[in-house]
């Protein structure tokens, strides 16, 4: 069974310490399976037509935007985490359920900030997708939900694979998005929006929540919501720790103590968590 990124990685540098490879060579190694990775997720989100991913995204964000201006495209993406800052900070009152919610259902620079976070030109974090993936395979598992699903990237990399997708949130704005990026791939998916809709019981065998606690107002309901739509035996794959970040004051937790504890309460054990790369978990809801 093929081990997963994190922890390839992570054994080869216990190597390196052990003097039986050097730094330089653990360099090219992890270069190499990292590049493997960047190929399953650029190939599942690419265009038809396009070789390059900043390419492809730019041009989907202006079809869709009725943009055909790619240096100005490009500009307001590299910019969109400052404009996301400022609009938070003017309309958003952190404690105020309703408030944060209108803010992502409405934040057109949230489709900005996240399709340019996924063209990894940045940072590699995305790529935990592709582990989620494996690690969805390794278990058979054929019903993901992508919790807080945004622009629907995971969500594509999971269809393109063979699974049955559901994309829920809280946008309206990311839901109409990340449905018409389906729709132009030909891929089926079902969305729910998150406001007026609730998860159906025992539906999905694996659930993601890729950066998304940190964002919301009762992270402990949540925790109830995704035990009750994942069935008994089932994967909960998600980061559950973050940082004060000033320039992301949308980072609203930042204990997740009380998260952890009602995971543990319902039945949820840590299986697996990325010890290298990006710290992410994996809970298992036990049978």
């Amino acid at each position: 069974m093929e081990d997963l990124l994190p922890d390839v990685l992570k054994k080869l540098w216990g190597k390196v310490e052990e003097g039986r490879l050097s730094a330089d060579e653990f360099g090219r190694i992890q270069d190499s399976l990292v590049g493997e990775y960047r190929r399953i997720w650029e190939d599942a989100l690419l265009l038809e037509g396009f070789e390059d991913l900043q390419e492809s995204v730019v041009s989907e964000i202006g079809s869709y935007l009725g943009r055909n201006d790619s240096t100005e495209i490009k500009r307001l993406c590299c910019q969109a985490l400052a404009h996301i800052k400022g609009e938070w900070q003017q309309k958003v009152d952190t404690i105020d359920k309703e408030s944060v919610e209108q803010f992502y259902d409405q934040s057109r620079a949230m489709i900005y900030e996240l399709m340019w976070w996924h063209t990894l030109a940045d940072d590699l974090s995305p790529l935990a997708y592709v582990v989620a993936l494996k690690l969805a395979q390794r278990h058979e598992c054929g019903r993901c939900l992508d919790f807080g699903s945004g622009v629907g990237s995971g969500g594509i990399l999971f269809a393109r694979h063979g699974m049955e997708v559901t994309l829920a949130d809280i946008s309206s704005t990311a839901l109409d998005f990340s449905s018409w990026r389906f729709e132009r791939r030909g891929l089926p998916s079902v969305h729910l929006d998150l406001k007026n809709s609730r998860l159906p019981e025992a539906a999905f065998d694996f659930i993601t929540a890729m950066d998304v606690f940190e964002h919301l107002v009762n992270p402990v309901e949540t925790v109830r919501d995704v035990d009750r739509a994942l069935k008994q035996g089932g994967f909960l794959f998600g980061r559950f720790h973050a940082e004060a970040d000033e320039d992301r004051p949308h980072h609203i937790i930042l204990d997740f103590q009380p998260t952890l504890k009602e995971l543990q309460a319902r039945g949820f054990v840590r299986v697996w968590q990325d010890g290298w790369l990006w710290g992410h978990e994996v809970y298992r809801k036990m049978p």
